[in-house]
Formats: structure tokens, C-alpha cells, sequence
């Protein structure tokens, strides 16, 4: 900084406001000061300045199902969002949820000195093990508005089903069946309560309700059941991969969509437009979820309180897969 702070002709208390982004240094200056650190090719030395700030800028992410869309995009957003804070991101994946690996990744991260935790587990279950935990960092939730002893951040998964099911009405159908995803998901079982509550305002007694894994095979699979009974009019599928096999199964069977059934997914995959036909579905926003989760845990780091639980509100899209019920 000594260095840095001579060749821009300052001293290196402004060189220390630059680096921090303080607001009280004139434009002239930080060009200056910005130019010699690139000539000399600064950077700063993480581990000192962990010793007087003591912050390692480092936040943990705790998550599993990597593989899916929404976990995995989860993660992108929560990274993103961390990234323009200042923070760098060890992420630990699960490849199997226990209390054993939950609690052996919180203490990988407690002996990595990170400033908090992000837990982005799908699964109810991990919640409960996390209120056993003592953590010695905040710690936030993703996919849980969290209660009195943890903050979270989710996307209204209720209410992006209720768009989905309130659409399918207004089009006129009335035989909506619904193919979930797996029962021990945070994201399913909003999905399935949405899916129930829109129905039954509607005055409609929820029928078809079958549970799915997510992948376009299983979409295929119950697809093919639903073209050879046609015991509805529309479908509701809680991923866009799943839509993806329906789509195929329908199309395989001579059932034409939409004009004889009806299919709206959820998540809004970039390849959704693209699916033939392109595929009515419910927008996910990861990149406002990381944010307002990255922005829950910095308010549990300067002001040690709790925060409110952040909730992102679902966007329905509509493409080319619904139309109003047959006759």
C-alpha cells in the first residue's frame, strides 16, 4: 500500500479508503490511486487484512442436489450476489443429507473461518438438524422463510403454483392434474399446496396427483399414462424437465397440446422457448434470490439481528402449450 500510495502521490490512508470503497475521495484521486495499483500490479494480502478486520470475506454455501435446475441456479445467484459484495464463496455439496454431514460441513466451514453461512438443502429435514447447531456465524436459509431463530430467503413457490393452476382455470379447464416433484422437497410440497388451494377455491375437489423425481424420463414415463387415459384437460408439471417428457409422451401418443390437454411447467428454463410447442411455465428469479438472501446475511453481520425473511415473488409466462379446455 506504501508503494502504491507513492506513486500516486497520496498517502496510504487514501490508498486504504480507495481499496474500501469510501465514499469521501475525489474522482481525480481514485483514478490515481486505481492506476497504480494497476501499475504495479497490487493486491491485497486476504490473510492480513483477516487479521484486523477479522473477516476472511469469505461467506460458506451449504447445498445438495446440484444437479437440478433450481438448486443448482440457486447457487449461481447466491454467488453472483456474493461476488459483488466483496465476497469470495466455498461451496460444500452434499451428496447425501444426514445430520452426520450437515453438522461435518458446518465444521469445515467453522475451521475455514468463513464470516456466514448460506444452506441451500431442498430438504425440510435440514433445518431441524440446523436449530441443534450452535453456529458461531449468521446463518441463512434458501427455500425457507426460516422462523425466530433462522432468517431465510425462498421464492413464493405457493404462489408461483396458484399462477400456474388460476391460468389453467381461466381457460376453462376443470379436470387440472398435477405431477410433482419428490415429497421430501421444500419446493414440491409448496408446489402441491398451491396446486390443492387453487383448486379448491375454484370449487373443484383436487384429483390427479402423482409424484415424479423431476427428470424429463419420469415426465415421459407418467406422460404416457396420462395420453392413455386422458382423465385431464391440462397438467401441471413442477419442472420444466419433466414438461419436457410429457411433451414427448403426448406428442408419441397422437394427444395434441394444447388442444386436447394442456400442460404449464415451472422454473422457466432457458430451453423452455424452445420446446415444441414452446412451454407455458412459472419464472423463478435466482439472481433477486441471491441477492436478497447475500443482503439478509450482511444485515445478521453488522447488526447481529435476525432480518426479515426475504420472499421473491413467481412470474407466470405464457407460450403456446395452453388454450382454453376442449369441448
Amino acid at each position: 500500500m506504501e508503494d502504491v500510495a507513492r506513486v500516486a502521490g497520496v498517502s496510504h490512508q487514501t490508498v486504504s479508503r480507495v481499496l474500501n470503497n469510501h465514499p469521501n475521495v475525489s474522482s481525480k484521486t481514485r483514478e490515481r490511486v486505481e492506476q497504480a495499483i494497476t501499475e504495479l500490479g497490487y493486491r491485497r494480502n486476504t490473510a492480513a487484512r483477516s487479521l484486523v478486520t477479522r473477516r476472511s470475506q469469505t461467506i460458506g454455501v451449504l447445498g445438495s442436489e446440484m444437479a437440478q435446475y433450481g438448486p443448482s441456479h440457486t447457487l449461481l445467484g447466491v454467488q453472483q450476489a456474493a461476488r459483488e459484495a466483496g465476497y469470495f464463496v466455498s461451496v460444500a455439496g452434499l451428496r447425501e443429507v444426514t445430520p452426520e454431514t450437515i453438522k461435518d460441513a458446518m465444521a469445515h466451514f467453522m475451521d475455514q473461518g468463513v464470516d456466514g453461512i448460506v444452506v441451500t438443502v431442498p430438504h425440510p429435514g435440514t433445518f431441524d438438524v440446523l436449530r441443534d447447531i450452535t453456529a458461531q456465524v449468521p446463518l441463512v436459509a434458501v427455500g425457507s422463510i426460516g422462523d425466530e431463530h433462522l432468517t431465510g430467503a425462498t421464492v413464493d413457490q405457493r404462489q408461483g403454483a396458484r399462477l400456474a393452476v388460476e391460468h389453467l382455470l381461466e381457460l376453462g379447464h376443470q379436470r387440472i392434474g398435477h405431477l410433482s416433484g419428490p415429497a421430501d422437497w421444500i419446493d414440491a410440497a409448496a408446489r402441491i399446496e398451491g396446486w390443492r388451494d387453487a383448486l379448491t377455491d375454484a370449487g373443484i375437489e383436487p384429483a390427479t396427483l402423482i409424484e415424479g423425481d423431476w427428470s424429463a424420463e419420469c415426465g415421459h414415463r407418467e406422460g404416457l399414462k396420462i395420453a392413455a387415459d386422458r382423465s385431464v384437460t391440462a397438467l401441471f408439471v413442477a419442472n420444466d424437465q419433466m414438461a419436457l417428457g410429457v411433451l414427448r409422451a403426448l406428442n408419441e401418443l397422437g394427444v395434441r397440446v394444447p388442444e386436447d390437454i394442456s400442460v404449464v411447467g415451472f422454473d422457466d428454463q432457458p430451453e423452455s422457448a424452445y420446446f415444441i410447442p414452446p412451454l407455458t411455465t412459472v419464472a423463478q428469479d435466482f439472481e433477486e434470490l441471491g441477492q436478497r438472501c447475500i443482503g439478509l446475511l450482511l444485515g445478521r453481520l453488522e447488526s447481529d439481528t435476525t432480518g426479515t425473511p426475504a420472499t421473491v415473488a413467481p412470474r407466470l409466462i405464457v407460450r403456446a402449450t395452453t388454450a382454453p379446455a376442449p369441448s
